[in-house]
């Protein structure tokens, strides 16, 4: 007999409530069968009362757990305050979920993500516990009888459904554990729930929680959902792994050599000049415990191969997805089904409900996705299509495409089958639709709508139409939308593109498009090297892809030329934002390809004179300025002109050649000042002091100083005010003006809070040596130690000049430690995060300023 299910279960706007027992499995064990079946019994009583008594409707039980919908969230909290109460002495300690929402009520019961956001609330979790989502907590004013309660806000969490982050309120201030939520990862949030394949999750989920297994690879052809297998199993997997999930898509990668250093991005881990970023990796994931997720390696193979290797190797589990299986040691491969005929069918209906509420199943849907071989993205396709067509309708036009299409002999049956669905769907379209769908294929990695105006000549209603069709997904980011493809889709319409008679004029439009995107960031990024982080670093990371892709263009087209000036021009971004491989893979290649006398040329030289400064390698950053300044006195570019000697300057400073580098500076400020760039000119007055450090003047070099820091704040340059009060502050304690290093050198301190990590480690070195002077020889050995972690961190090394100093700091600590005292505040520093060091930096100089104004110690030794 059926249930009137929309007269017993409350409707519209309903709370849910789910409990769940903790530790089942050990209470049978501890309290036997019988004592078990008697707590149980209780239990259920308590809970069934409470719930009854606040008009809670039982919507299903199964085994220890509840599942009641509750027509307001007030009654339903007061029932989970009952329950837990009542069952408070044990032996039975439940946890608790509430979440409210709109769901859909059917003949079957309640459909809709908002049972699935309650249940994950709940199993988030400890005994006793009553958590709350914010949609319950917005609702939670008392009415009529029931009381006011108080609700702790626990924070944003992200559950393993993987939807967008949860403020999750508590019921009452008892301390828990942490809430059993995902916990430091990237993993994306997908537009639509996971849908069946509840087998294969738990399998796979049960196979990365071992732990002698470090490398999973689930194979199968494109469109059988191997990316969100992925991605669930990983939330699924979660409390496996302390350290985090680190998700990398590799689809718009198009060289090997670049997925340790993408990896290494995604981690914010940074390259060491010098050192094989395998190694640096290796160091930094051997004692961690974390997943990595490579996702779409298949392109990168075999080379790729050897670089998962590296990553197989460290306590690190890594899951890939590829069409191919990597056939390297200890590779446990996993080939992922097609979908269950159930749960395609119901993964068809609920897209299809997605699109259109009204949509009603019919028999047709079964076949349709029999016809679809079952594959997730070919039913998702056939899906989106509701909106238009009726699933009989569908099915016959599926059925004529996929009799005329046979591929090869020897094609895999399910990649034919997505290759016909995705024609069938790209035949749907019409003239402009396809014109635009096979034209935004140029873009990697997606593209900004100013790209997709410009370059492929789209409109809005355009658009939006393959946004609607699932041909096209927009992502939402910090600056602007960005629109982007399914890789598979994007293979197709770059098939259909090479094969029109506009692929040449595309990409044409898309590398002019890059070029100029790229030479209009130049002053964004010179600000960044001068003055401190910009916007403009974010916004040319995500299009990232995009300039590989276009200098990959150029160069198999031979525009040397146009090579040079796209890898000069984002040479600085390349240092901002620790792309080394790309600097030196990239940019060494330009220039030994092409040496016409060009403006791109010499901008590209002093680049390549950077790296090689940030290699330790003087000679051929020497050689690198020597060339741009030819290059800059002939084209008479007199900024070009001030950059490159003041680097052939900074390089003699660096080697001790001082007298040597003083016309060369003097001759680049008088330029600067010419081209009243006032931020250079403040950077490379900071040089000259180095200089006068150099030759012993002081006097000299703290007026320097101290005009630099008048500029510096008159242009509100915090990177290049920073960089003033840490020279003055060394200056100081030379000549033993310890209270006034201190003061200085706090100044310096508060400032890099703002401005990045190396303007912290460039800090904490001021500290050391300023307590140091002041005979604090342990707390100076700690913010040394912690300088130098971050300095590792970031992969580059102090200048000369701190390297001096430092060493002058360290030979004064274990003058005045034991040899264990200094190694314990060694290690400890090794250990301070950035803030820490830096909220311990500031306690230090405030203790000292009040009670120090004694001689200095390091002024003998330098």
């Amino acid at each position: 007999m059926m249930i009137d299910v929309p007269r017993t279960l409350p409707s519209g706007t309903v709370t849910f409530l789910f409990t769940d027992v903790e530790g089942s499995t050990k209470l049978l064990h501890v309290l036997g069968a019988e004592g078990y079946a008697e707590a149980l019994a209780e239990h259920r009583l308590v809970v069934r009362t409470a719930c009854g008594a606040h008009s809670g409707v039982e919507v299903d039980t199964q085994g220890d757990a509840f599942f009641v919908a509750f027509p307001t969230a007030p009654g339903a909290l007061a029932a989970a305050a009952e329950m837990t109460e009542a069952l408070s002495s044990g032996p039975i300690w439940v946890r608790i979920g509430l979440h409210t929402g709109t769901p859909l009520l059917t003949e079957e019961g309640y459909v809709g993500e908002d049972v699935h956001r309650a249940a994950r609330i709940a199993a988030a979790g400890h005994g006793g516990q009553v958590l709350v989502s914010s949609a319950s907590a917005a609702l939670l004013e008392p009415s009529g009888s029931e009381p006011q309660r108080s609700l702790r806000d626990l924070g944003e969490h992200r559950f393993k459904d993987l939807s967008a982050p949860e403020r999750v309120y508590q019921l009452g201030d008892t301390e828990f554990p942490a809430l059993k939520s995902l916990y430091r990862t990237n993993l994306p949030v997908p537009a639509t729930p996971f849908l069946g394949r509840e087998s294969e999750l738990a399998e796979v989920a049960e196979l990365l929680a071992r732990n002698d297994l470090r490398l999973l690879t689930l194979t199968g052809p494109g469109g059988t959902g191997k990316t969100r297998l992925a991605l669930q199993a990983a939330a699924e997997a979660s409390e496996s792994f302390p350290d985090g999930i680190t998700w990398l898509p590799l689809a718009p990668l198009r060289d090997p050599e670049l997925l340790l250093p993408s990896l290494a991005q995604a981690l914010a881990l940074k390259e060491e000049p010098g050192r094989p970023l395998e190694d640096t990796l290796a160091a930094q994931l051997t004692d961690k415990r974390l997943l990595l997720v490579l996702d779409n390696l298949e392109h990168l193979l075999p080379q790729a191969a050897t670089q998962v290797a590296v990553l197989r190797d460290t306590n690190a589990t890594v899951l890939v997805t590829s069409r191919e299986r990597l056939r390297i040691h200890g590779e446990q491969t996993w080939p992922v089904p097609p979908l269950a005929a159930n749960d395609g069918t119901a993964l068809f209906n609920a897209r299809a409900r997605a699109v259109d509420p009204s949509f009603t199943p019919t028999p047709a849907v079964d076949e349709l996705c029999t016809r679809l071989d079952e594959l997730p993205l070919a039913i998702e396709l056939a899906a989106a299509r509701t909106a238009v067509f009726s699933a009989q309708q569908l099915l016959d036009r599926l059925s004529q495409r996929l009799d005329l299409l046979k591929g090869d002999r020897d094609r895999d049956p399910r990649q034919e089958t997505l290759r016909a669905t995705i024609e069938w769907s790209h035949d749907l379209l019409d003239d402009a639709e396809q014109q635009l769908f096979r034209r935004l294929a140029v873009f990697a990695g997606g593209c900004t709508y100013d790209g997709a105006e410009q370059i492929a000549n789209a409109d809005p209603d355009t658009l939006q139409s393959l946004l609607d069709k699932s041909l096209l997904h927009k992502r939402h980011t910090s600056h602007e939308p960005r629109y982007w493809m399914l890789e598979t889709i994007r293979q197709y319409a770059a098939e259909q593109l090479e094969a029109s008679d506009e692929a040449e004029k595309l990409h044409r439009r898309h590398a002019d498009y890059y070029l100029s995107l790229a030479e209009e960031a130049q002053p964004a990024l010179r600000e960044v090297a001068l003055q401190g982080p910009r916007d403009v670093l974010t916004v040319i990371e995500q299009d990232h892809d995009n300039f590989r892709s276009v200098l990959d263009w150029l160069k198999a087209t031979g525009e040397t030329q146009a090579v040079v000036q796209l890898t000069g021009a984002l040479s600085e971004f390349w240092f901002a934002n620790d792309h080394w491989v790309e600097l030196r893979s990239r940019l060494p290649q330009a220039l030994a390809t092409d040496q016409r006398p060009t403006a791109a040329r010499a901008r590209a030289l002093i680049g390549a004179s950077d790296l090689s400064a940030m290699s330790s390698d003087a000679l051929m950053a020497d050689m690198f300025a020597k060339e741009s300044l030819a290059l800059y006195r002939n084209l008479g570019d007199q900024r070009g002109t001030a950059d490159a000697l003041w680097r052939i300057a900074a390089t003699l400073t660096q080697e001790q050649h001082q007298k040597s580098a003083l016309p060369l500076l003097e001759e680049s400020l008088a330029l600067f000042r010419a081209v009243d760039d006032q931020h250079a000119l403040v950077s490379a007055t900071r040089t000259l002091a180095w200089t006068y450090l150099g030759l012993g003047d002081r006097d000299r070099a703290l007026a320097l100083y101290e005009e630099n820091l008048h500029r510096a704040r008159s242009l509100a340059n915090p990177l290049a005010e920073a960089h003033s009060l840490g020279g003055m502050a060394g200056v100081a304690s030379d000549q033993g003006r310890t209270r006034a290093a201190l003061s200085l050198t706090k100044q310096q301190v508060v400032l890099a809070r703002a401005l990045g990590t190396l303007a912290i480690a460039e800090a904490l070195q001021g500290v050391a040596r300023i307590l140091v002077s002041a005979g604090r020889g342990g707390s100076a050995v700690q913010f040394l130690s912690a300088s130098e972690a971050l300095f590792e961190e970031i992969g580059i090394g102090s200048s000369f000049w701190a390297r001096r100093r430092n060493h002058a700091t360290e030979t004064i600590a274990r003058e005045r430690l034991s040899d264990d005292a200094f190694r314990a505040a060694w290690e400890e520093g090794q250990t301070l995060e950035s803030h820490e060091a830096l909220a311990r930096a500031l306690a230090e100089l405030d203790l000292n300023l009040g009670s120090v104004n004694g001689p200095g110690y390091l002024g003998g030794l330098l």
